[in-house]
């Protein structure tokens, strides 16, 4: 999310009452009758600093999506990074703060024009503080946006059109490796929240087919029971991106994790995951020689494949797999 530069109350007050002073300024040079001169600088002092505040406050409101309209995955990472609620109480805030600037531009503009022209700089230095009460009052709004900004800067592009498969599995199956050789080439990286190295994102294109394959490390490859709510939120946004599954198993086992845990992280996976299909690969099959221990994980043989992802070993099958997955098609009902 593109969120532009956020400045701080002062800055804004800065900019507003620096404008507000030239425009002040180029009035004095102009031939104007003397009993207005005085109102018609102060005036024009007055409305030019509400408007040049408004103004940015708006550039900053027009350029922040409507959350709503977000595709779901953007809205779940929204509210896991920064909050929705949050963002929309911000956003709400500098919204107020305009239409006071606009109410307060037509209320002192009115009162200049009608008092006698020794008044007007009292109007002015009235207006101006109350121009300056309202822009304080959102300084806790334009502090959150700042730091809104700070921590969607590197929010994943995800291709909405394209079959997403996403990878899980424990810490150092080959779940990188395996990205590599399906994607041919170095992934994207983007930041995601609760991943410790940030989510990775492979592209291929398969007979006129986009596919694109997410790898979270960090999220998907440790107990569920280990989870906290905020952890299972984010699972929860990248249930509304997969197609399949690819549940990756270390077969030797040198993972670190035996393949009665891997398996047991597999079934509560499939809970979460219960309406998207999971394919099982058994990895580094290349160091196994009595395969009878690995083939008592193995639930259906159709939907398993054994390879060896450094070798390159089964990596055919893979693709053959991926042709054949279908995009699910995500109402808004069935969304939420």
């Amino acid at each position: 999310m593109m969120i532009p530069t956020i400045p701080t109350p002062d800055e804004l007050l800065d900019k507003g009452f620096s404008r507000g002073k030239k425009q002040a300024d180029l009035m004095r040079t102009q031939k104007i009758p003397k009993h207005l001169k005085g109102k018609r600088i102060e005036e024009r002092r007055v409305i030019t600093s509400c408007q040049v505040i408004k103004d940015k406050l708006k550039s900053i409101l027009d350029s922040v999506p409507d959350i709503e309209d977000l595709p779901p995955f953007y809205q779940d990472y929204i509210d896991i990074t920064v909050g929705v609620d949050d963002m929309k109480q911000a956003l709400g805030g500098l919204n107020w703060a305009y239409g006071i600037l606009t109410q307060l531009e037509k209320e002192y503009g009115s009162k200049i024009r009608k008092n006698p022209s020794e008044k007007a700089t009292t109007l002015q230095k009235q207006a101006y503080g109350r121009i300056a009460s309202v822009v304080n009052k959102i300084k806790k709004d334009l502090d959150f946006l700042d730091f809104a900004k700070a921590n969607l800067r590197n929010m994943p592009t995800i291709d909405f059109d394209a079959t997403t498969i996403v990878i899980a599995g424990f810490p150092n199956v080959g779940k990188s490796t395996l990205l590599n050789q399906i994607s041919g080439a170095d992934p994207q990286i983007a930041n995601y929240p609760f991943t410790t190295k940030g989510i990775q994102i492979g592209h291929v294109e398969r007979h006129w087919k986009s596919i694109q394959i997410i790898d979270t490390p960090g999220l998907l490859d440790r107990p569920v029971l280990e989870m906290n709510d905020i952890e299972l939120n984010a699972i929860v946004a990248l249930e509304h991106l997969a197609d399949a599954i690819l549940f990756i198993f270390d077969a030797s086992e040198t993972c670190g994790f035996g393949l009665e845990s891997q398996y047991n992280l597999l079934k509560q996976i499939e809970k979460i995951f219960d309406n998207i299909p999971v394919i099982y690969l058994f990895n580094k099959m290349d160091l196994i020689e009595d395969t009878s221990y690995v083939e008592q994980y193995v639930d259906e043989l159709d939907n398993s494949i054994f390879i060896s992802a450094i070798e390159g070993e089964g990596i055919d099958k893979i693709n053959k797999v991926l042709d054949s997955v279908k995009k699910i098609e995500r109402t808004e009902e069935n969304e939420y």
